[in-house]
């Protein structure tokens, strides 16, 4: 400052000397010095203010408020009033405590994702591994891409056209060692692959259709040990004389027709068949010596079956055996459409001819190849089986019988069938179309009927409930007020003028018109079907069942038959030996 004063001051001495010529440019001279003056003054008093100015940050003793200002207390720069929410220290420790923990863990396991990638695991640390990437925003969808694509070359190879001539590995190790010697790309894996399924799918539908064929054939047969069983004990017959005794004895005679007994019926021509039912019914009984079977059989299997029950008493129990051509009401002019359906040539050929012969398979699922095979049982134009339609003529002095099919096991006492009230009904039986089998009971009568013919259409209703035969109450003198029998054989004559079109398995299509109206539905645990035609069969809902029935192929006297399923036999094993019974001695 001294060192300005005494610069103007010898700028006025100087002035005064000057002449006036020189006075212009000497105040151009003072002007600029004191301008350089006031722009030195105005850099050294910004200078000395920076250097002399502090900022200062000054937080509240209760944390509510934080304060930022210079140090001339006069200038607030910033003022920031926190919320008022108390946070205790215990707080603010256990969170740190907290966040120290888990990050350096998902630190880790993100480093490990990063260098290893994302894999397949088993283990907590998925969690590390999923949740790490997240966390630092980045996901892998690399495998979900993969997945995408693999949908997209399969969508596409479904419909592209197989080559012609294309060579198939015989085995996935083939096809995998042939993509890499050749290179496959994914469409062309995709569509060999394709070609093969296609291929082993074809081979096994073929498989199936054999197996269902040779299950027919072994079904339909007359097994070897059964035929030698018959020939054996018909030469008992004419040898032996107990094997001719009456059946039943003499004084026994009356209670064949006494209404105060149990009276069952069962027609079959197999020999160790009707010894199964008739052991079991007894054995299951609490009251054996009410019970009469009445066993009817054809003329050829009599002698045999005679001797078997001679000579195998099940007492107190009665039997009667009975031919056929031993009841007089059977004759011809009684059962004309019976003998016309023996020997009407198209319903032979249709029974006994080439099952595969017309029938498409590659438009046919295997269980309905299956249903159509066991329509055509040589067994469904057998008088034995059409002869429950005529129990009121063939027993007129009884009121009420149980019929029984000889592919069935008693496990239960069928004494109280006798007690339940058919409500003025002709036919007890187990309906078919509700129960927790959906496989067995689930029949309509459109399982059983061809609805495109006009006649069905017109009389029938294709949801109509079907009942089953194998065992059932009959009300006889309820029957013979009826006109069952007569109705019966004008369907089947129908039948055989549309050239079997109408229906084709078996007796219970014509039995189901016939008895429309005269059924009382009796609960299911008293008969337990299709044990014979498939092995899912629930073995503790078998085991609980009165009747277990194996309607089907899969009969228990064949090889073919279901083993985890119960049999019973009581027999003379010095003939079933003799004939090589093998697989019935294994399984007592």
């Amino acid at each position: 400052m001294r060192s300005e004063r005494g610069r103007l001051q010898r700028i006025r001495r100087s002035n005064q000397s000057l002449t006036s010529s020189d006075l212009g440019a000497t105040q151009k001279a003072r002007s600029r010095i004191e301008k350089e003056s006031r722009s030195e003054k105005k850099r050294n008093r910004v200078g000395s203010g920076a250097a002399r100015t502090r900022m200062q940050l000054h937080i509240s003793p209760s944390m509510r408020s934080i304060t930022i200002s210079s140090s001339n207390e006069f200038i607030d720069l910033m003022k920031i009033k926190v919320a008022a929410r108390h946070i205790s220290y215990r707080t603010l420790f256990h969170t740190i405590l907290i966040l120290a923990f888990l990050l350096p863990f998902v630190f880790i396991l993100t480093a490990v994702v990063t260098l290893e990638g994302v894999n397949k695991c088993s283990s907590f640390d998925c969690f590390g591994r999923r949740l790490g990437p997240r966390l630092l925003g980045r996901i892998d969808d690399s495998e979900q891409r993969l997945v995408r694509d693999f949908y997209k070359i399969l969508n596409e190879v479904s419909t592209q056209e197989i080559p012609d001539g294309l060579k198939l590995p015989d085995s996935f190790s083939q096809l995998v060692s042939d993509m890499k010697n050749n290179h496959y790309d994914a469409k062309t894996f995709a569509l060999v692959l394709r070609a093969m399924v296609e291929k082993f799918e074809r081979d096994i539908r073929e498989s199936k259709f054999a197996e269902l064929m040779n299950k027919h054939f072994a079904a339909s047969s007359i097994p070897k040990g059964i035929h030698c069983l018959s020939l054996r004990l018909t030469d008992e017959y004419s040898s032996n004389a107990h094997a001719r005794r009456q059946l039943p004895s003499p004084e026994l005679l009356p209670v064949l027709s006494d209404n105060a007994y149990h009276h069952f019926v069962l027609a079959t021509d197999n020999i160790l068949a009707a010894s199964v039912v008739v052991s079991s019914a007894v054995q299951s009984s609490s009251k054996p010596e009410k019970i009469v079977f009445h066993v009817i059989t054809d003329k050829k299997t009599y002698a045999g079956m005679h001797s078997w029950f001679a000579l195998n008493s099940v007492a107190p129990a009665i039997v009667e055996v009975k031919s056929v051509h031993q009841f007089d009401w059977l004759t011809r002019e009684n059962v004309p459409v019976l003998e016309a359906v023996e020997s009407h040539n198209s319903i032979r050929n249709y029974y006994h001819g080439n099952h595969i012969a017309g029938a498409n398979l590659s438009e046919t699922t295997p269980r309905t190849f299956a249903s159509k095979l066991q329509s055509r049982s040589p067994k469904y134009i057998s008088l034995l089986n059409h002869l429950r339609i005529y129990l009121p003529e063939l027993f007129p002095n009884l009121d009420k019988v149980v019929f029984l099919d000889d592919d069935i096991v008693i496990q239960r006492d069928l004494s109280p069938l006798w007690d339940i009230d058919l409500n003025g009904k002709v036919n007890g039986a187990v309906e078919t179309c509700r129960g927790e089998d959906v496989w067995v009971m689930s029949k309509r009568l459109r399982n059983y009927f061809n609805f495109s013919h006009p006649l069905i259409a017109k009389h029938l209703d294709p949801e109509e409930c079907a009942w089953a035969y194998g065992m059932n109450i009959f009300d006889l003198r309820t029957w013979r007020k009826t006109n069952i029998r007569e109705t019966y054989h004008s369907w089947l004559k129908e039948n055989l003028k549309s050239n079997l079109t109408m229906w084709k398995l078996g007796t219970l299509p014509p039995a189901l018109i016939a008895f429309k109206g005269h059924v009382q539905p009796i609960d299911s645990s008293w008969h337990m079907l299709g044990l014979g035609y498939q092995s899912s069969t629930n073995l503790e809902n078998a085991k609980k069942a009165a009747v277990i029935h194996y309607n089907g192929q899969s009969k228990p006297w064949l090889e073919i038959a279901n083993r985890k399923l119960p049999d019973n036999l009581e027999a003379d094993w010095r003939f079933c030996g003799f004939c090589r019974f093998t697989w019935i001695l294994a399984g007592q």
